[in-house]
């Protein structure tokens, strides 16, 4: 693989939560936060793709790399493959790994983790998962879980995703973290699918990807990052950056 480019899809557009990119923690916008995280992770290059001068001009002001794509992508998909055909019309980079710009206290390390999967040639998209320990997230339909079985340690083989407690019988069930690693090739044809009957069913794009055929693998990792989605995420996240930087 080349070194992979991580690319920041981040808009103002959020219902619970306006304007959150640009929201205040610890005296910076929280798309600083994520971008910082991601440059931490050390794989490669960070670009924010965003549709908004202000985001931008808070990367910029930081030193970093910000691209601007058109407002009306239907996903942060369709934003991310804009993006990269805009930072990398060469095609240096065959690995795009795509970071959420609401994980504002993401570990670098599980970013980093990510792209392992890649290695194997047959695998089109990388994720992350983690252990649910608390029982009220296995019914919450807020939380995503991944159904797949060992291909090795600390790695599942996707076979579904779903909003409902899944799967059934004695084990462990996993909750996925919305962090996607693609071979360039992959992300390209899937921007070009339609959508599934299953993503539309379940609200979830990343079933497009196994309606057609593609093989998602999962690292499973133990931090479960905070996704800053209401006034009380972002509160919660504020209080644990602070505790970081006390130590």
């Amino acid at each position: 693989m080349s070194d992979p480019l991580i690319l920041i899809p981040a808009r103002l557009a959020a219902t619970r939560l306006p304007s959150k990119p640009l929201a205040d923690i610890a005296g910076e916008p929280m798309i600083v936060h994520v971008w910082r995280r991601a440059v931490e992770a050390g794989i490669g290059p960070v670009v924010v793709a965003t549709d908004t001068d202000a985001i931008a001009a808070a990367i910029e002001a930081q030193g970093g790399l910000a691209v601007m794509t058109q407002p009306d992508h239907p996903s942060g998909s369709d934003r991310l493959a804009e993006a990269l055909e805009i930072v990398d019309p060469d095609g240096h980079h065959d690995v795009v790994v795509n970071v959420q710009g609401d994980l504002p206290t993401i570990d670098p390390t599980i970013i980093a983790a990510a792209v392992t999967p890649l290695a194997d040639p047959q695998v089109d998209i990388a994720t992350l998962c983690a252990v649910i320990h608390r029982p009220e997230e296995m019914d919450d339909p807020n939380v995503v879980k991944i159904i797949g079985h060992s291909v090795g340690p600390n790695r599942l083989r996707a076979l579904a995703f779903t909003r409902a407690r899944a799967p059934w019988g004695d084990g462990p069930l996993f909750h996925h973290i919305g962090l996607y690693a693609y071979r360039r090739k992959a992300l390209a044809r899937f921007v070009r699918l339609p959508q599934g009957e299953l993503e539309r069913r379940e609200k979830l794009e990343q079933l497009r990807a196994l309606e057609a055929g593609m093989r998602i693998d999962a690292v499973i990792v133990d931090d479960l990052p905070l996704g800053v989605d209401t006034p009380a995420d972002l509160e919660r996240a504020r209080t644990l950056l602070a505790i970081r930087r006390l130590n």
